[in-house]
């Protein structure tokens, strides 16, 4: 009996306990007059690397005949690759395949085996932003036929984010004073801050083959725009 009373008892203390917890002040918008203002922000940079995909396409009758052909094209390509580049070049292969062609009869039926096609890709990457065009042309003048890719890049743009966000969270707060200051009240303190998803735009390189063998393929690599997004929740008072 005396058991029972005091598992009772402790019951009813941890219920207590539970109820003076559950009536702690805890904050909520709704008790603190409160503006919300969003700015953005957005922050150029000039590119310092850019990335090139370069490959070699072949096709032959055989599988072995179309290999063979990219490995001796795709060898000359590297080799003309890392001459433009020098020694400490950073270039890897990210894709190679070979896949059977098929011809399909206009009046259907089953299609027919017509030859193989053989494909490697090389990826580049080179902060040498000036000779980007020299690189595109070595590799195809050495016998690549597949260039599919140009990109501009930062290698760190963690600053230039930062600024982007610092620029944002300067918009909201004068955004939010400017609306605080309308109603007749002001800005006591920030309640919350909240980051939008951030936006890199990068621009479209401009390439355009040469029309003479000695003209370089010219390139223009513009600049990195990083957007940023700022929310800002403020208390307001009179």
């Amino acid at each position: 009996m005396r058991q029972m009373l005091r598992a009772v008892a402790s019951g009813i203390g941890l219920m207590c306990l539970a109820a003076l917890a559950s009536a702690q002040p805890t904050w909520n918008r709704t008790a603190h007059p409160y503006i919300r203002a969003t700015a953005e922000a957005t922050v150029s940079a000039k590119p310092d690397c850019a990335r090139l995909t370069i490959g070699v396409v072949t096709q032959a009758p055989k599988a072995e005949s179309a290999a063979a052909q990219n490995a001796e094209q795709s060898a000359t390509m590297l080799a003309a690759l890392r001459r433009s580049l020098g020694a400490n070049a950073d270039i890897h292969t990210t894709g190679y395949s070979l896949t059977p062609d098929f011809t399909y009869p206009k009046n259907g039926g089953r299609p027919i085996l017509s030859g193989y096609t053989a494909s490697n890709t090389v990826e580049i990457t080179t902060d040498d932003l000036a000779n980007a065009g020299k690189v595109i042309d070595a590799a195809t003048q050495a016998g690549a036929n597949n260039v599919r890719n140009l990109e501009f890049l930062l290698k760190n743009d963690a600053p230039v984010r930062a600024r982007a966000l610092a620029e944002a969270a300067k918009k909201a707060r004068a955004s939010a004073e400017a609306i605080a200051a309308a109603l007749g009240l002001k800005v006591v303190r920030v309640l919350s801050a909240e980051e939008g998803e951030p936006q890199v735009i990068r621009p479209m390189p401009m390439m355009a083959r040469a029309a003479a063998a000695n003209v370089t393929t010219p390139i223009e690599s513009g600049n990195i725009r990083i957007q940023a997004a700022v929310t800002l929740t403020v208390e307001v008072a009179p």
